[in-house]
């Protein structure tokens, strides 16, 4: 299990634990929109409190399943970026539109992470109650269009809306950062030169051990070695290059 997953899965059972032995925790860390500047800390500790055992579970089983890759691709740092603004984004757009309807639950955030998958591996097929096959963007959209339906009662369609929006925005930010400071580079003329498999990017990226890498990081950076030899290293983005880096050891 990756880093911050795990962390974050320690941390929701935790804070479920503590609602069950700590009376009148969840009315002090919930958020209730129509109360945030009285209490501002809610807009955070929301997400990390459940209503029952099957919606911690379910939350996990999805943050287990779709987080790992996403928190590869990305790294620690931005994927705990994009998981805490899609929960605050989720908070957020209730704000508005459901000011007095209290929010408890991580979805906002891993509605953001979820999205995040469908736009890396739009082709991944997810098995719906074991059976069905449906590719990740598929299942990503079928969520959407039942948050805007309001389809289920109990569940915080507007949290499930910010947290795709705020993910789809963030990763669309970090595409756009990506090749502005490739451009600022170029234009301000090349660093220091640092050695990278003796000035072969594609020879320190073999040398790294597949055998010893979880199946999912495996796959990817099969895939991305893949590319490299056929289209050539220039053709790879930034994240995927630093993907192929953080594995090589180069840093």
């Amino acid at each position: 299990m990756t880093p911050w997953v795990r962390r974050l899965i320690v941390a929701n059972i935790v804070m479920f634990g503590l609602q069950t032995f700590v009376p009148g925790l969840t009315q002090v860390l919930e958020f209730l929109p129509a109360a945030v500047l009285y209490r501002p800390w809610t807009i955070i500790t929301y997400m990390f409190l459940h209503g029952s055992i099957m919606h911690i579970l379910f939350n996990m089983i999805a943050l287990y399943y779709f987080g790992m890759r996403v928190e590869e691709r990305l790294g620690g740092p931005h994927f705990m970026t994009l998981y805490l603004l899609s929960g605050i984004g989720g908070a957020l757009l209730s704000l508005g539109l459901a000011p007095f309807v209290p929010i408890i639950g991580a979805s906002g955030a891993i509605m953001g992470v979820m999205m995040a998958y469908a736009m890396y591996w739009p082709r991944d097929r997810m098995y719906i109650w074991g059976v069905l096959p449906v590719e990740s963007w598929l299942l990503v959209g079928i969520y959407v269009l039942l948050d805007i339906g309001g389809f289920g009662a109990g569940i915080a369609h507007f949290a499930h809306l910010g947290g795709f929006a705020t993910g789809f925005l963030y990763l669309k930010w970090l595409d756009f950062r990506s090749p502005a400071r490739a451009w600022r580079k170029r234009v301000s003329g090349p660093g220091p030169r640092r050695p990278i498999g003796n000035g072969d990017p594609l020879r320190a990226w073999r040398e790294i051990r597949l055998d010893d890498l979880h199946p999912i990081n495996r796959d990817e950076i099969v895939r991305l070695l893949h590319k490299a030899q056929a289209e050539g290293a220039g053709r790879l983005t930034p994240e995927e290059r630093a993907t192929l880096d953080r594995f090589a050891g180069i840093s």
